[in-house]
This record gives C-alpha cells, structure tokens and sequence, in this order.
C-alpha cells in the first residue's frame, strides 16, 4: 500500500482555526474535533507552559475532549482558553453537568515575548476569534500564523543571531487512514531536514551570512548558563482519523517526539517546553505501532514545512529569504 501526501483540511473529523496579532508578534492556533475527540500529551522539554493537561492522564475520568489550543505568550497566554470555552459553551459543546455543558480544553504555550511586544498576549478574545474561525470558517495557514506568528528558531547565542520560523504541517493518507502534524517551531536549537541531515535554519553567524551549530558552540564550555529562556518550546499535534483511545494515544505522541529529534538539535532541553498532543476523531482501524512511525515522519515534515512557510519578520530573516540573499 503507498501513501500519498494530502492536505491538512482533508482530516475533516478535525477544524483549525488561527488568530493573531501580527505587529505584537503573538498568536494562537485551536483544533476542535467535529465528533468525540480522544486525545494523549507528550511533553519532553523541562519548561512547558500548560493548562488543564492532566486530564489526558490515563487514570483521569475524561474520555474525551472538545479543543486543543496551541498559542504564544508564555504562561501569559494561558487565558486564551477561557474564551475558547466561552464559544464552545454558546455553541453546546462540552461534557454535559445538568445546568450547562462545560467544555474541556487543553493549551499548551512557546515562549515568544521577546519578538514583537511583551506587553501583548493571546488571551480569551484572541482564543475566542480562532475558536469562531475554526467552528464556522477554517483558516489554516502555514507560516507566520496562529501561534506561529512569533516563532523562532536558533536562539543559543540570544535574538540577534536566530531566524524567524512559524507553523507549519503535513499530512499522509494510507488507504481509509489518514494521518497528519501541525508544528508550531520556536526551538532553542537548529532545524535539519531530516532525509539528508542538511541544516535549512537556526543560529547564525555574528555577521548573519553563514550558519553556525547550535551544538558546537555548546561544545564551547561546559560551564553551567544561568538563564537560556531567550524565547523556546516547539509544539506539535497529531491528527488522525484512526480510532485509539488516550492511553494509546499517549504512546502515538510519544513515538511522534522522534520526529522532533531527527529534525530539531538540540531537544528536549531545559529551555523548551517541546510537547505533542495526539488526537483521534474517527472509526478507522488501525495498527498503533504503525501509527505512531508515521507520526514521526509527519511531524519531521511539518517542522520543515513550518521553516520553510515563515517570512522574515520582526528583523529575523526567514529560510527561504535568506537564502536568496546569500546566494
């Protein structure tokens, strides 16, 4: 059987919506299930900004959930759930108490407040507009959009010498299974295409005409730095139409950080809050094992894409701009 790429708005059992705010440099992204949504969370950084993830522990009492939001902002841009619930509760959709039916929904956030401005963001407006976006007119971008919009990427040696990245995703279908990422990329380390191990974006030179490894210059010194928070955290998410429950698909999210690592050096750090969620909405059967080697490789293709989506702004040149100028 061979898979064929297809887009992301073809895993209909899915709607994604975006908000920004584009002269701060912050924004959110929200994925509401079109039926009963299962879901699993991954986190691998040391320093996620989360809100309401335990519920998708395997012991909680929740089944299922009605929206994942992805969004910048830092611990700041929590709040852009509660308008997320705002809309969904107007729209009846929640866990159903009696009175009113209360939506369940889980964020996680990038750190972008070192972009465009510290005083701005997401927030219950910002997360009800993309929620509003999602449910009546999905708009999707790849690029400097939703919580991509302050993405960055190479921020070893501080802002001045990283890139500009976004959001960015891929998707595959296999027979009746369909299978795809959303990553929104604003690591700490260097982004590599992970077919032939070259690297398209990250740390600079001093001068900003060549690369440097993010690694290597690690290499530099082993001494203990105080404070790496120049601005991290890749988020991804895993969508599929194959039916698995949330302690499988707790292990599908796991598998998909390989994803992460074949693309992003270093991982996993201190310094990121590097988390996927998997979510399933739909009847398909299929193999878990095999799900989750190929939400590796999708998400790998969707951090690419997000790299190669992003336009420079906010003074960080974007890959495929600069490029051009280096050329």
């Amino acid at each position: 059987m061979t898979e064929r790429e297809i887009p992301i708005r073809e895993l209909k059992e899915f709607r994604i919506g975006q908000a920004e705010d584009e002269k701060a440099g912050t924004g959110c992204t929200v994925i509401i299930g079109c039926e009963e949504m299962r879901a699993g969370l991954d986190v691998r950084g040391g320093g996620p900004a989360s809100r309401d993830s335990r519920i998708l522990e395997p012991v909680a009492a929740a089944e299922s959930i009605h929206a994942v939001v992805l969004a910048g902002g830092s611990a700041f841009g929590l709040g852009a759930a509660g308008g997320v619930m705002e809309l969904l509760e107007k729209r009846g959709i929640g866990f159903d108490v009696g009175v009113t039916k209360v939506p369940l929904v889980v964020q996680s956030d990038l750190f972008d407040l070192t972009v465009g401005s510290v005083q701005v963001r997401p927030g219950p407006d910002m997360g009800y507009a993309a929620a509003l976006a999602a449910l009546d007119a999905p708009n999707y971008r790849d690029g400097n959009y939703g919580a991509g919009c302050g993405a960055t990427v190479g921020k070893w040696a501080g802002m001045e010498t990283c890139m500009k990245s976004g959001i960015g995703s891929y998707a595959i279908a296999l027979g009746e299974l369909k299978i795809g990422a959303l990553a929104a990329v604003n690591a700490l380390g260097d982004i590599y295409d992970w077919k032939t191990g070259r690297k398209v974006a990250g740390l600079l030179s001093e001068d900003r005409k060549t690369f440097r490894s993010t690694e290597e210059l690690m290499l530099q010194s082993y001494v203990p730095r105080d404070n790496k928070f120049t601005g991290n955290t890749t988020l991804g998410v895993v969508l599929t139409n194959a039916r698995f429950n949330k302690t499988q698909l707790t292990k599908i999210a796991a598998m998909a950080q390989d994803g992460f690592a074949r693309s992003i050096r270093p991982v996993h750090t201190s310094a990121d809050g590097d988390s996927i969620y998997a979510l399933s909405a739909g009847h398909v059967s299929a193999d878990m094992d095999l799900v989750g080697t190929l939400a590796a490789k999708v998400m790998s293709e969707a951090i690419l894409q997000a790299v190669y989506a992003a336009k420079s702004a906010y003074g960080f040149p974007a890959a495929s701009e600069w490029k051009r100028e280096t050329e």
